[in-house]
């Protein structure tokens, strides 16, 4: 993927998401700035994943300067803030979220991943998120304007902190952010989603976690949906579950199959809280799909295939089952 590719791809879904917003009423200064905090958090998940900007934003800034990366996420809660809620604890909070990563890391990319730093900044910002701290009725009301868009900006904001302090600042080895297509990428993806849902949908439908209910109605909206679902929550929680914690859970073992094993039972634990809580099925299936995720991310060295498996998995849940 190159700029202008990033730059019509966040177009077109900024301009999709301001078109929503007014459909369903929402406007005003207080809209107009909430969004714009989401367009540029976007611009810069989604522009870092071009190699010809990474390497340009990296050549500018050199060793010393990525320091100033964070100032992007640091940007976008200030402004929200400031400008939308006027809540000052949300906002010291906030810019404590998105600067901490960045301090425990800074320095040290010139080191071999794997350090208790790298640990500690994943789990700052993976935490908040799993646990829905920042969430409104939770421990702190981040982004709670407008209501369609509470999740979309607490994602954004979790992966500008992440990508501010792992890919630009911290420059780890084998994420695989980049969006590039590679020979054998077509087959990796489509073998691990069609393997996997041959063993996902018998299984599931057997423990009573599916039951086969295709819908029209889900499915006409089904290709907006899924570009919501690869870009805020597919990309994400496989940047986090594979490109950060795998990869570091390899370098520390020492081993790829442990790496791998482990970073899926985690992920399949992350989905415990979903209702009914404890929610052991899921737990299940998420484990067998991050082994699938994991493996397609071993096989490619790339966060894409895998993400595309996990995003066409979560649409075609939504569309055909319960």
């Amino acid at each position: 993927m190159n700029l202008p590719v990033a730059v019509a791809i966040w177009a077109a879904i900024v301009a999709g998401a301001a078109i929503a917003g007014i459909h369903l009423g929402f406007g005003g200064r207080r809209f107009v700035i909430a969004l714009a905090v989401a367009a540029v958090l976007f611009a810069f998940e989604l522009f870092v994943a071009a190699p010809q900007f990474l390497d340009r934003i990296r050549g500018l800034l050199g060793d010393g300067g990525a320091i100033l990366v964070p100032l992007v996420p640091l940007f976008g809660v200030l402004v929200y803030s400031l400008a939308v809620t006027g809540n000052g604890e949300a906002m010291l909070i906030g810019a404590a979220y998105a600067v901490l990563p960045s301090l425990l890391l800074a320095g040290r990319a010139a080191k071999s991943p794997g350090t208790w730093q790298d640990y500690a900044a994943m789990l700052v910002v993976w935490l908040p998120v799993e646990f829905r701290w920042m969430y409104p009725g939770h421990l702190l009301e981040l982004f709670p304007y407008p209501p369609p868009l509470i999740h979309t900006l607490t994602i954004l904001m979790a992966m500008a902190t992440g990508v501010a302090a792992f890919v630009v600042l911290r420059r780890m080895d084998g994420i695989g952010y980049a969006v590039e297509w590679h020979r054998g990428f077509g087959w990796i993806f489509a073998f691990h989603f069609v393997v996997f849902a041959a063993i996902a949908i018998p299984l599931g439908m057997r423990i009573g976690f599916l039951a086969y209910a295709p819908s029209f109605a889900r499915f006409k909206w089904s290709p907006l949906e899924g570009l919501g679902i690869l870009f805020f929550t597919a990309w994400p929680e496989e940047f986090l579950f594979r490109g950060i914690l795998q990869n570091l859970l390899t370098r520390s073992f020492k081993n790829q199959q442990a790496g791998w094993i482990l970073a899926a039972v985690i992920f399949g634990f992350s989905h415990i809280l979903h209702k009914p809580f404890p929610n052991w099925k899921y737990v299940f299936l998420a484990t067998i799909a991050g082994l699938f995720y994991g493996r397609a991310y071993i096989k490619s060295g790339s966060l894409v295939p895998g993400a595309l498996v996990h995003g066409l998995v979560d649409i075609s849940w939504h569309v055909l089952f319960r």
